[in-house]
């Protein structure tokens, strides 16, 4: 079934919507929350609250892309229960990757005068202008949290130029943000 099709049924309040769902995107929304959950069971909880979401978000919302719509509530969701999960200690490779993005990090007391939608068209036009493959192999590393290992195998390419890649990206996007007069 193609997205607009399911959208459909969301706006006209069907419960097969949520099915559709789940026969299309279930298998990718899990492997993402698995990959910050680790357990197998809060990953599907975690799906399931996905659909409960997309649910009470469609009407009014209709997304451009259905996927990239479920996959943010999958991991704002995750995120969430991996911070009530882990309050005193933290995922090492969470850690890892926020240690990777620090200094690409606005100021948190900066955020709240920019406002999160200023930053978002930021960083939407940034990835834009990022040639395909460094796009692809950022958002892999830093949104779907995709070990090094597995993005080069996905690309067919080595580990070192994925991590080169990831290196430069950060490096493009630090830039970036001096330029718009982020505080970092």
């Amino acid at each position: 079934m193609e997205d607009q099709e399911i959208i459909a049924l969301y706006f006209a309040r069907e419960e097969r919507a949520i099915a559709a769902t789940g026969e299309k995107y279930g298998a990718p929304l899990t492997r993402l929350a698995s990959r910050l959950l680790r357990l197998r069971e809060d990953a599907e909880e975690c799906v399931n609250d996905t659909y409960l979401g997309a649910w009470n978000a469609i009407p009014p919302t209709r997304p451009q892309k259905l996927f990239v719509f479920l996959a943010r509530i999958c991991r704002n969701l995750a995120c969430d229960r991996l911070d009530f999960r882990n309050a005193k200690k933290r995922s090492a490779e969470v850690v890892a990757l926020t240690d990777e993005m620090a200094a690409c990090l606005p100021d948190p007391n900066a955020l709240d005068a920019l406002g999160d939608e200023a930053l978002g068209a930021v960083l939407n036009d940034f990835l834009e202008k990022l040639p395909k493959e460094s796009r692809l192999i950022f958002m892999r590393r830093y949104w779907f949290l995709d070990p090094v290992k597995d993005i080069a195998a996905r690309y067919g390419m080595g580990e070192s130029r994925v991590k080169t890649s990831l290196f430069r990206t950060r490096k493009k996007l630090l830039e970036r943000l001096a330029k718009e007069e982020i505080p970092l």
